[in-house]
């Protein structure tokens, strides 16, 4: 069962990073972004939001390490814990930024929690 959610995590992580990786405009529509006079904006979802997240989700298919889904785990957190911090202080679409939210904070604690490696004796 851990196996078959941590695959599925990277995949959807892949998946939402292919999206940005191949069509910012898309992107940057669903996040409520805006692209203003310099293509800047798309080369930044590309990278960011795009490449990272692809390159990170299929590094744990092939590495199959706990200590990779673990990684993913922290880099969701981060994403999560950002999210938090502007829901409270930017007070972007709430409906919205909480959706956003639990698709980073769940995937976060499920993967910190079922692949960060036990304390050694």
């Amino acid at each position: 069962m851990t196996d078959l959610l941590n695959i599925l995590i990277a995949l959807m992580t892949i998946a939402f990073g292919g999206m940005a990786f191949v069509s910012p405009r898309f992107a940057a529509k669903a996040l409520d972004l805006k692209t203003a006079d310099s293509t800047m904006g798309l080369s930044e979802l590309r990278a960011s939001a795009g490449g990272l997240f692809v390159a990170v989700g299929l590094c744990c298919l092939v590495a199959g390490a706990d200590f990779a889904y673990a990684m993913l785990g922290i880099a969701y957190a981060g994403a999560a814990s950002g999210r938090l911090v502007s829901m409270v202080m930017d007070k972007p679409p709430q409906p919205k930024a909480f959706v956003w939210f639990l698709l980073e904070a769940l995937p976060a604690a499920w993967l910190i929690a079922m692949n960060w490696p036990a304390p050694t004796a």
